[in-house]
């Protein structure tokens, strides 16, 4: 102030004695204006200026409360990305449990499809999808190629409905009890997911168990077993008295073992077996097992094959609601397969009804029938050995080859009886129901049922030896009046496999029988026969 004073009056002097006082009040003015001045400047600058008297700890708070809105301000577009970006992922997430979705669906539906074309019903969860081909063995299990080959050889060239499903849950380490017509290939069905999961021969012990009803059955499912297993080390075995009598039994090479329930239950109260390492049970032709006679013996083996993991499998052409009823004590989490509907006859044979009236009557038919159009191989039931033997005693002179087959004979003489009739030798088999279970004659022409079937499941599987593995065959039934009362149960059977039955018969009453077996006078004509 002094130097704009000096410039300002420069050339004049100045006595600041003389005007002290003025000059004194002029700069505290001027400090005055200058706070003035500074204070309004610093009111623009920060015009929360007002509040300077306020406490700290108040300020503090609402610089707080500043800071905090100004952190949303400046971080707000960060957060909306990355809520942006965590929508995108769910939507992608969404997107991609869709399309599992729509792959499920159109998987499922395609199996439907597949499923309905062939006549499958299955019930369970997550049931495996039936097989297209057997190519898709190898391209979705991972079978060998031995086996694919062995199916070539056999003349398998497409699965049979059995074969499609059950093949598929077995490999999928599901349990199953399955009901098939007879003829469709029911044991390539249970015999080839058991080689493809068993792969190579062991040294362990018994590792999978095949009990049929009868020992022919067990005969030929040995020989179907080695057939699909050739090309493969396995060790197959039928267990036969001559086995079991064996001291070494308990150290036999044995990967599959095939055997009637009496034998082998026989075999394990002697302890000359551990069944303890069992991968694979399969009851074959469940419902004969099942019968009253035999559950002991099946509740035993069951209970000797202790492996916790084991697989059980249940096959047959007939399925009662019993059966299935008991088959479920055994199993877990079972998928039940049925082909075309339950307990019904094949629908490749002809079947036909015949009244003879009595017992005469039905001899005169059968010869009558033989004259007419005999087309060999044919197979007669009867109801007992005794009334087989006497047929085949009416019947070996009459310039037919004939045989006959029963539980009297030998197992030896059974075999050669069987084997005859295989290679043509016999034209014609007498016998009773023990073969009527399972056995495969191929190109059997004709079943006669001599003898009224003593019950509807009987008369599937009797008449089920003809028309199998796609071929068409015929089925004669012979009734007397003895018969009439119970004839609705067959004609039944015959309606739902697409054969026609008169009216009338359809008209009696449904009977409920457990065993159909009326006394019925002797077959034999000859006297010194009947002598004798």
């Amino acid at each position: 102030m002094e130097k704009a004073a000096s410039f300002l009056f420069a050339g004049t002097s100045f006595n600041k004695k003389k005007y002290a006082d003025e000059i004194a009040r002029f700069k505290e003015k001027k400090e005055t204006e200058n706070e003035v001045d500074y204070l309004s400047s610093f009111e623009r600058v920060n015009p929360a200026s007002e509040e300077v008297t306020v406490s700290t700890k108040k300020r503090k708070r609402k610089q707080a409360a500043s800071e905090a809105v100004e952190g949303f301000n400046v971080f707000e577009s960060s957060k909306k990305a990355l809520v942006i970006s965590e929508e995108n992922k769910t939507d992608e997430g969404e997107d991609n449990l869709s399309k599992e979705k729509k792959k499920i669906n159109l998987k499922l539906e395609a199996d439907s499809i597949l499923r309905k074309q062939y006549n499958i019903h299955v019930s369970g969860n997550n049931v495996a999808s039936p097989l297209k081909s057997f190519a898709d063995l190898s391209s979705v299990y991972g079978c060998e190629s031995y086996l694919l080959h062995n199916f070539a050889k056999l003349g398998f060239k497409e699965p049979t409905p059995i074969q499609r499903q059950a093949i598929p849950v077995l490999l999928s380490g599901r349990e199953c009890f399955a009901c098939a017509p007879t003829g469709s290939g029911k044991t390539l069905a249970f015999v080839s997911p058991m080689l493809m999961k068993l792969k190579h021969a062991s040294t362990e012990g018994v590792r999978a168990v095949i009990l049929c009803p009868t020992r022919e059955l067990a005969a030929q499912t040995t020989r179907e077993c080695k057939k699909l297993a050739e090309g493969n080390n396995f060790y197959i075995k039928l267990l036969t008295k001559k086995l079991i009598r064996s001291a070494h039994l308990t150290k036999l090479r044995c990967d599959i073992l095939i055997s009637t329930p009496l034998r082998l239950s026989s075999a394990i109260k002697k302890r000359k077996l551990d069944l303890s390492r069992v991968e694979y049970l399969v009851l074959d032709e469940s419902d004969k097992l099942f019968e009253l006679g035999l559950i002991k013996q099946i509740d035993s083996v069951v209970k000797a094959c202790s492996n916790p993991s084991i697989i059980r499998s249940l096959f047959s052409a007939t399925l009662p609601d019993s059966v299935e009823e008991l088959a479920r004590t055994i199993m877990h989490d079972a998928v039940r397969v049925i082909i075309g509907r339950k307990n019904t006859a094949s629908e490749s044979v002809n079947q036909k009804l015949v009244f003879a009236g009595t017992e005469e009557g039905k001899l005169l038919a059968l010869r009558q029938s033989f004259q007419e159009r005999l087309n060999p191989p044919v197979l007669i039931f009867v109801q007992s050995k005794e009334r087989a033997k006497e047929l085949y005693e009416e019947l070996k002179f009459d310039n037919i080859r004939v045989g006959v087959i029963d539980s009297d004979l030998s197992e030896t003489q059974r075999e050669n009886v069987v084997n005859d009739f295989r290679a043509g030798k016999t034209w014609v088999l007498i016998a009773t129901d023990v073969i009527a279970r399972g056995m495969d004659f191929k190109g059997v022409n004709c079943v006669i049922n001599y003898d009224f079937p003593d019950s509807a499941a009987a008369y599937i599987h009797r008449i089920g030896r003809s028309g199998r593995a796609g071929r068409t065959g015929e089925a004669i039934t012979f009734y007397t009046e003895d018969d009439v009362p119970f004839l609705r149960n067959i004609a039944n059977v015959m309606a739902a496999s697409g054969c026609e039955v008169p009216s009338w018969i359809m008209a009696l009453r449904k009977l409920r029988w457990k065993k159909h077996r009326p006394k019925r006078e002797s077959i034999l004509t000859i006297p010194d026969v009947a002598e004798e």
